[in-house]
């Protein structure tokens, strides 16, 4: 029997899930002490059940990852017969090499303390390298939302969208596959180009980089700049202005996760970016919102995952 449990983390992602499956979220108690320490306690009989629980490793990162590691632990004590994370946001992806002598590579130490407590399998969204689930010694999964994003810009630009008047760019060299990944989605082929921005980051100071030089074709065309993450929106600003310089009639960002820092929406609010579309991994808090931002749910995603397990 498969019992859905939901973190803190993004609960209205978890009760979505829920209702798809058409089952009912598990009970648990989350407490926290104002010491910041959290005490994780599962409030029915899981024995010989197997478990998921939904957790982005979101801000507050180290909160929510403890949190998930106790989750876990605690359904392991009650004779659960399997726990499968569904970590929607896996956070610390982009520390996955040592960038600089000296440095840790924290999501290698990550990835031990989550098969180490116990997890049977993990999922998680568009890792940021997928060379990272090469890591894993515990069967992993990583899901793509790209589908629906692509499908959500297609459905914006309606009769306007036809391959010549539309152009996908990686705003850097790193994500080349991700963006031809979209691309396939987006055109149903293979058959179309991929703009590249030539970006330079300062490896000493945090969310510091620059747009260098654009490779490819975007004058008088729609592009779309496709990433996995965002969270200061420099990279993007910079990739947008850019795009804008060589011509672009209009810029769109399709964005999987939107890990956002606080000065961050009215910043991409100004800028030369038309629309930002991404997904739900992370709990949008309202104070982060802004008006070119729109969501679209991967609930749908991780229900058919998961009903694989309902009935075993």
């Amino acid at each position: 029997m498969l019992k859905l449990f939901s973190g803190t983390g993004n609960p209205d992602l978890s009760q979505e899930v829920a209702q798809l499956l058409k089952i009912s979220l598990s009970a648990s108690e989350v407490v926290r002490f104002e010491n910041s320490e959290v005490r994780v306690r599962i409030e029915e009989d899981v024995k010989n059940d197997i478990c998921a629980v939904i957790q982005p490793i979101a801000n507050p990162t180290d909160t929510n990852l403890m949190e998930m590691f106790l989750f876990c632990d605690a359904l392991r004590r009650q004779e659960a017969h399997k726990v499968i994370g569904i970590i929607p946001y896996f956070g610390y992806a982009r520390q996955d090499i040592q960038h600089r002598e000296g440095e840790c590579v924290s999501i290698s130490v990550i990835i031990r303390f989550l098969e180490s407590i116990g997890f049977n399998k993990v999922y998680t969204f568009d890792l940021h390298d997928e060379a990272t689930s090469g890591v894993f010694s515990i069967p992993f999964k990583d899901l793509t939302s790209l589908n629906v994003l692509a499908n959500d810009v297609k459905k914006t630009l309606g009769k306007s969208f036809n391959r010549d008047s539309v152009v996908v760019v990686s705003p850097d060299q790193g994500g080349i596959e991700r963006t031809r990944n979209f691309g396939r989605f987006l055109y149903g082929d293979d058959y179309f180009s991929v703009s590249v921005i030539e970006k330079k980051r300062d490896l000493a100071h945090i969310h510091q980089s620059g747009a260098l030089n654009l490779f490819g074709d975007v004058k008088d065309k729609v592009a779309i700049l496709v990433d996995d993450i965002i969270t200061s929106g420099g990279t993007l600003i910079h990739a947008a202005n850019l795009c804008k310089e060589k011509g672009a009639k209009k810029i769109f960002a399709a964005i999987v996760h939107h890990d956002l820092s606080i000065k961050a929406p009215p910043k991409i609010q100004e800028s030369a970016i038309e629309k930002v579309f991404t997904t739900n991994t992370v709990k949008l808090k309202p104070e982060y919102n802004f008006e070119k931002l729109h969501e679209v749910s991967i609930a749908s995603i991780i229900a058919e995952e998961l009903k694989t397990f309902k009935n075993v």
